[in-house]
């Protein structure tokens, strides 16, 4: 897929946040200069300051977050080492099993894996998380690291794609679809303006037209991070038609404040209003109040919200932050 755009990335402008300590550097490290011909290495909690902070300053470093139970890190394993070692030196790929060395994962957040984030500068810029096809493993090394030489049709797409992008998010719809459109006239195939096109539609209120433009996407295809999140969207939006009249749900929070069924259906439509930072706290009144209500219904309802929004938008990591405070309190 051209110019895969994955979730993690951040929004225009923005930048990946929050407080992480790598390791206790009093403790023995291998060095980034001692490791500098290796294009894929372990690491430790010690030793990721060297091997992924200080060496992201010269290659782009992807770490590889993993466990030795998890079946989808199996699957991913072969696929991006192949990929990394013919990426000509572009990428080095650090691994980190989280069940030794839980400190980093924690503090970034991971809650699921594979994830794969890759560090510049000494800063995270961007990830994927799940055992995503080879293809896409590729282009995803091309964002982060820059692309081999490319058409000047693909440059063309890419550019377009970006603009189109930029304009849903800053909530120019016709714009917007306007671009994902002209990409789809040059390849009808094309997955990243499919999904950029049922977004536009999904925004525009046009259920319909949003769920016929998803079904022409593969199946193979649907693992993508953009793609999944327009599905989940959509998933929600046919949710939200059936949960009634939202005064009706203030007024019974109103008479009842523990009718945690009635916030749970307000924190929704809160959502599908766009207002995502109040439809994320009346999920956490829900989970201080009775955290194992419903099986933990509200703390699903959130993570249906990230899955939905992206894990880089900005009300995510806000409410990734509360959540691991609520959770680890």
């Amino acid at each position: 897929m051209s110019d895969y755009d994955n979730p993690y990335a951040p929004a225009s402008g923005g930048q990946m946040s929050g407080t992480v300590t790598f390791g206790d550097t009093s403790k023995p490290a291998q060095t980034a200069a001692a490791n500098a011909g290796e294009v894929i290495m372990d690491t430790t909690t010690a030793g990721f300051a060297d091997d992924v902070i200080k060496a992201s300053a010269d290659v782009t470093v992807l770490v590889d977050f993993w466990a030795p139970w998890c079946g989808p890190c199996k699957q991913l394993t072969p696929i991006i080492e192949k990929v990394v070692r013919e990426s000509n030196g572009r990428v080095k790929l650090v691994k980190l099993n989280i069940d030794d060395h839980p400190a980093i994962p924690g503090q970034m957040g991971i809650q699921s894996i594979p994830a794969v984030i890759a560090f510049s500068g000494g800063k995270p810029v961007d990830g994927f998380m799940g055992a995503l096809p080879e293809s896409q493993i590729r282009d995803f090394i091309d964002k982060v690291a820059g692309p081999a030489a490319t058409s000047s049709a693909d440059d063309q797409i890419a550019q377009v794609l970006t603009q189109s992008r930029d304009a849903l998010a800053a909530g120019d719809v016709e714009a917007a679809a306007r671009g994902f459109g002209a990409i789809l006239q040059m390849d009808q195939e094309h997955v990243g303006a499919i999904a950029g096109m049922a977004a536009c539609m999904l925004a525009a209120g046009e259920l319909d037209r949003a769920e016929k433009l998803l079904s022409a996407v593969p199946e193979d295809e649907r693992k993508d991070l953009e793609v999944a999140a327009v599905f989940k969207r959509l998933e929600m939006a046919r949710e939200v038609a059936e949960l009634g009249n939202p005064a009706e749900l203030q007024a019974r929070l109103a008479s009842d404040p523990a009718d945690h069924e009635a916030r749970i259906q307000f924190a929704k439509i809160l959502n599908a209003r766009g207002d995502r930072d109040a439809a994320a706290a009346e999920l956490f009144t829900i989970m201080r109040t009775d955290p194992k209500w419903q099986d933990e219904a509200a703390r699903k309802a959130l993570l249906e919200f990230f899955e939905a929004w992206g894990p880089m938008d900005a009300a995510t990591l806000s409410a990734r932050r509360q959540l691991s405070s609520l959770l680890f309190s």
